[in-house]
């Protein structure tokens, strides 16, 4: 047996890391840690929580994602708003007994939800 496993990222691949990285440091209030040829680790989301970084791959996203982050906030049309400012896109908005997300794009498409904070 392994022993105790735990996410240590959650890892995003991109084509163009530094505009990535400036779009997800301003709507995560995260900070880049460590650079190496290719990638980027950001601090942890939340105290215990995994890191977010990035990947350069050479292939442009082409297909949804398998894989996405729910980002909650008090306030879910700000947010929207200022990933759209950031260049980000609305995608969809959905609503499911009582639960309403919206589902975002980040500059190079990644989807991600906002969703209200419980």
């Amino acid at each position: 047996m392994a022993g105790t496993v735990s996410v240590f990222s959650v890892m995003l691949d991109c084509n163009d890391l530094d505009k990535e990285a400036a779009f997800w440091v301003e709507i995560l209030g995260v900070e880049v840690r460590q650079r190496f040829p290719g990638y980027i680790f950001f601090s942890r989301l939340g105290e215990k929580g995994p890191h977010l970084a990035l990947q350069k791959v050479p292939e442009a996203k082409a297909v949804k994602n398998r894989m996405h982050l729910d980002l909650a906030t008090a306030d879910p049309e700000a947010l929207i708003a200022r990933v759209l400012q950031l260049g980000g896109t609305r995608l969809a908005d959905h609503e499911m007994e009582g639960m309403h997300w919206t589902v975002m794009g980040d500059p190079e498409g990644n989807e991600f939800c906002v969703t209200p904070t419980e």
